[in-house]
């Protein structure tokens, strides 16, 4: 599968990630009853160095369900997935601690990216500048905001700096400030040769993206 730039010329910097035929389905209801609910039909998805691609789609189109085959968390029914490089995860609900701190989070999340304690610190001191929330360092994710809880599951994802960050609604919560400076974090890692998908049932400001690809019918189309 090739890809298209926003002049249509065809893409030709490497692929980070391709899927090609990714399909899945769910049963539904009870005995004999039951019936096959087809969310994913031969979808397919490159992705490539310095690029943001936006997947958007209606409500139950199976955006999360692609995602969440992408990052490894589900088994499709059919397909391939090609990954080149380090990946990091944005669900869109946040996977906490309800009795951890902020601080805590990250020393939990930097022994399982293992990363030194030293590589740990500085990127920790880094993202709570760039998302403002260094004053919740102390504070447990069960005593956070909505706003603040999402800015903690975006940096979490980030600590390691993955070469592809994977990321479902991540500014649902976010005040404008944070959400701009979100946008100015993501432009850097395209700008880097870092590569980024952002899940959302709709979006606003397509220039911010390289290309947005829909999810209709179970397959994946250019918008």
């Amino acid at each position: 599968m090739s890809a298209v730039s926003k002049s249509g010329v065809g893409d030709t910097r490497p692929a980070l990630l391709e899927a090609t035929g990714i399909s899945k389905a769910y049963r539904q209801g009870v005995w004999p009853w039951r019936r096959r609910n087809q969310v994913l039909d031969g979808a397919g998805i490159v992705l490539h160095r310095g690029e943001v691609l936006g997947l958007v789609g209606e409500n139950g189109s199976g955006k999360s369900t692609l995602m969440q085959v992408l990052v490894g968390l589900l088994r499709p029914d059919a397909g391939d997935v090609q990954l080149d490089g380090s990946l990091g995860y944005c669900p869109q609900r946040p996977v906490v601690f309800e009795r951890l701190t902020c601080d805590e989070h990250f020393e939990l999340f930097g022994v399982a990216y293992r990363m030194t304690g030293e590589e740990r610190r500085q990127a920790q001191a880094q993202l709570y500048e760039e998302l403002d929330f260094a004053r919740y360092a102390r504070t447990r994710t069960d005593r956070l905001s909505g706003g603040t809880l999402a800015k903690l599951n975006l940096a979490l994802a980030m600590l390691a700096d993955p070469d592809i960050l994977m990321l479902d609604e991540p500014y649902a919560g976010f005040d404008w400030d944070t959400y701009v400076r979100f946008w100015e974090l993501m432009a850097r890692r395209r700008e880097s040769g870092r590569a980024v998908v952002v899940i959302s049932h709709f979006i606003a400001d397509e220039q911010r993206f390289d290309r947005i690809v829909q999810l209709r019918n179970g397959k994946a189309v250019p918008k």
